[in-house]
């Protein structure tokens, strides 16, 4: 199964890690969405008018309510928020987007027919970052709709960043962390298999001290690559920390996993690391397992991997 995936993420030219220590960058090539939230139609139909000139994809809600419902379905790049709406307002419209840690992020511009500074203060202390007064001259919505996407695609890209491991381009130890309660949670609610599998590079300690931190450092992105090359695009695979790694692999079981890590562990230790005239075959250990009643795999996998490393290492054992 992997190794047909992988063939054809290859074909279609799916690109490969970046290997050479930094993180890589992921391009916007999507439509930024804006969120409308008021309850005037006419609004709706002159933002989008007067903002024709961007390739944007517009959402609207009526109300304060379906804004905040919208919001948590759609992320969008970008909300504006009318101030003065019946039932729930914009103010408080603005301090539950903020409340919520998946949503705190999104810039929120307000539109308002206000302009005492009272009111302006009570918004941004709230969390918005601009207002608009309406009616809206063009330039100037324009210009602060820019502004407000901008900031939200550097906010992306440094949360890309945060989780990725600078070194092997692999994702990091707090991006499984996350990806690994998400997961979970799948797999209570589906009931759908789900398997870990924990990878140490065999030795490590003494590659470093024989060649040279520098050739352990290649040593890890070549694994890093290698790993990644014959996993599945589904499957998660991170670095754990220091040369272990760890691969989730939603929807197949601990026989499946197991499958992986062999066909993982033979290609490493088939590839020759070749530096500066120096060439070395390494070897990793792989412990396996599988989830059971929504529990946790990984210290199961990494009791398995002691095990391996114990019995000689260049296996794979699975939990008991």
């Amino acid at each position: 199964m992997w190794e047909t995936t992988r063939k054809r993420k290859q074909r279609v030219g799916c690109p490969r890690l970046h290997v050479s220590g930094r993180a890589p960058v992921v391009p916007m090539s999507h439509k930024q969405k804006i969120l409308i939230i008021d309850n005037s139609r006419m609004i709706h139909s002159v933002v989008k008018a007067r903002l024709n000139e961007d390739e944007l994809e517009f959402h609207s809600a009526l109300d304060g309510e379906e804004g905040i419902r919208i919001a948590g379905d759609l992320h969008p790049d970008t909300i504006l928020l009318d101030v003065d709406m019946p039932l729930v307002n914009g103010f408080e419209v603005c301090r539950r987007l903020k409340a919520d840690p998946a949503l705190s992020p999104i810039p929120v511009i307000f539109l308002t027919g206000q302009t005492s500074t009272a009111e302006k203060v009570k918004g941004l202390n709230l969390g918005a970052i601009d207002y608009i007064t309406k009616p809206c001259d063009v330039a100037e919505l324009q210009a602060r709709v820019r502004a407000a996407l901008r900031t939200k695609e550097l906010v992306d890209l440094l949360a890309t960043r945060a989780l990725v491991d600078g070194l092997t381009g692999l994702r990091n130890r707090a991006y499984f962390d996350q990806r690994l309660v998400e997961e979970l949670a799948r797999e209570r609610r589906a009931r759908t298999p789900l398997a870990c599998c924990m990878a140490d590079v065999d030795q490590f300690k003494r590659i470093n001290d024989t060649h040279g931190h520098g050739f352990g450092d290649m040593v890890l992105r070549g694994v890093a690559q290698i790993i990644s090359d014959s996993c599945r695009e589904e499957d998660v695979v991170c670095r754990f920390g220091g040369e272990e790694f760890v691969i989730l692999t939603p929807g197949v079981n601990g026989a499946g996993a197991r499958v992986l890590a062999e066909r993982v562990r033979a290609n490493i230790a088939a590839h020759v690391f070749m530096r500066g005239g120096v060439s070395l075959n390494i070897t990793c250990s792989f412990g396996v397992s599988e989830t059971t009643g929504g529990e946790s795999p990984v210290e199961a996998a990494d009791a398995a991997l002691y095990r391996a490393k114990s019995a000689g290492r260049n296996q794979v054992v699975c939990a008991a």
